[in-house]
């Protein structure tokens, strides 16, 4: 594809504020004319690709100094947008780069609109759908696995697992139309089952596909961790001890957390989003039942649980209802139990614990030692089960689209085991097509011509 639009537009690459430096962006047909009248220089001055220290100035009235840059110049079609970019690389601060933008806008820029320059990239053939959805969530990625998976989508993986897919199907779509021109021909009876079992093959790897990315979608939404636990077990002072502040009240006295408090917090390469919830108890209390009643809720919705109990206190009813939930949760969620208060003498039956392999924890501040050397082994122990679950040797899908993408492909696929079926060639090749062009759209426009190329290549028909 070949981008056709013609008018130039301006941005900041970089944020506002105070720093050594920021970035403005010029694309289109008429950037190195603009970039030319703000440095009073000929357009033959800038070399592609070369670094040029140059004055800059403002327009009229004055002709004032505006700043002295860096200006890089990027002749189409060698550069990111595939159109002439230029690139000035002023001073930081606000003042210097948003007069650089209002005298782009004055020599006939406007201003980009969000994405836009990643757009005209795509327009412009220099990337696929793929990897421009890639680019977005890089930016916004602070996990390492996320980032090697989108880095993976970046190089062109995605655009291979798609091209080769629409291989498989225009094969398919190519022998279907043989059929049917030869229906009257002789052919081998297995024909029918022969397709069948492939579309039963492309169909098993999109399942897959799917199944797996959606299992691995806190890659690059982060993971969802829950506290639970009774009244004063510890909840709100862990969810303090991970995030170094106060950001939860504790007190002694019980439902003092009524609803669910969540932050952000970083491990390692992980992000997290930890939740405080509200102990779990019998209470009269309508809000606080709710705030239980919440709490499970929020369990069952997170990538893993941390639970609490008590090691200073006898096993009683609230214990044993936190209890039953991980047990039934067990095989379905990432479980850390921690026993906490190791400081005091022990009141528990240990024994019911070992299922869930549990870790001591002191979060009292009467030893400072003890603490800090408890909660990075948990830290450390969270990091490495998280580790696990990121490992992945296969490709993902990384936003909603593509999972729609993918469904529609699937769809069609189903639709067309029922024509099939019973030897109705042409409806069968009619939902080919679609999730030819389903294929497609994760990437790039499917031609037609390309199944004719397979057609000939793979079929010798005397003819």
């Amino acid at each position: 594809m070949i981008s056709t639009i013609s008018d130039t537009i301006v941005a900041p690459a970089t944020t506002y504020g105070k720093s050594s430096l920021n970035v403005i962006r010029l694309s289109g047909s008429k950037a190195l004319s603009i970039a030319s009248q703000l440095t009073r220089k000929p357009a033959s001055f800038f070399t592609p690709r070369y670094a040029h220290l140059t004055p800059i100035y403002f327009s009229s009235p004055k002709q004032n100094l505006l700043d002295e840059c860096i200006i890089l110049y990027f002749k189409s079609p060698k550069s990111y947008t595939t159109e002439d970019v230029i690139e000035f690389q002023c001073h930081g601060g606000f003042f210097i780069a948003k007069s650089i933008i209002e005298e782009c806008l004055k020599l006939g820029a406007r201003i980009a609109k969000g994405g836009e320059f990643t757009q005209r990239a795509f327009l412009g053939g220099r990337i696929d759908l793929s990897q421009a959805q890639a680019i977005a969530k890089l930016i916004e990625t602070s996990n390492s696995q996320a980032h090697q998976m989108l880095m993976r989508h970046l190089k062109g993986e995605m655009q291979d697992f798609c091209n080769h897919l629409r291989e498989e199907l225009l094969k398919i779509l190519a022998h279907s139309e043989v059929l049917i021109d030869y229906a009257e021909e002789d052919l081998p009876p297995t024909l029918l089952e022969d397709l069948q079992a492939k579309i039963r093959k492309i169909q098993s790897q999109l399942h897959n596909l799917l199944e797996q990315s959606q299992q691995k979608q806190s890659l690059f939404e982060g993971y969802k961790l829950c506290i639970i636990g009774k009244p004063n077990v510890g909840k709100s002072s862990l969810l303090n001890a991970f995030l170094r502040s106060n950001r939860a009240i504790v007190s002694e006295i019980a439902g003092t957390t009524r609803d669910s408090i969540e932050e952000n917090f970083i491990l390692k390469s992980h992000l997290l989003r930890i939740i405080d919830t509200a102990g779990i108890r019998t209470s009269g209390d309508i809000i606080e039942q709710e705030g239980i009643k919440r709490t499970f809720q929020k369990a069952k919705e997170s990538d893993l649980i941390l639970a609490l109990f008590d090691t200073s206190r006898p096993l009683d009813e609230e214990d044993k209802e936190v209890l039953t939930f991980l047990h039934k949760w067990q095989q379905k969620k990432k479980i850390i139990v921690l026993l906490n208060k190791t400081d005091l003498q022990n009141q528990l039956d240990l024994t019911l614990f070992k299922p869930f392999n549990p870790l001591p924890l002191c979060l009292k501040n009467t030893n400072l030692e003890e603490e800090n050397s408890l909660l990075s082994k948990l830290k450390e122990h969270l990091a490495n089960l998280l580790d696990t679950e990121s490992e992945n040797e296969n490709l993902l899908l990384t936003s909603q689209y593509q999972f729609q993408a993918v469904n529609s492909i699937l769809q069609s696929i189903q639709d067309s085991l029922e024509p099939l079926k019973y030897g109705e060639l042409e409806l069968f090749s009619f939902h080919i097509n679609q999730a030819i062009q389903s294929v497609a759209s994760l990437t790039q426009p499917y031609e037609y011509s390309q199944m004719l190329d397979v057609m000939f290549q793979d079929f010798c028909l005397g003819k």
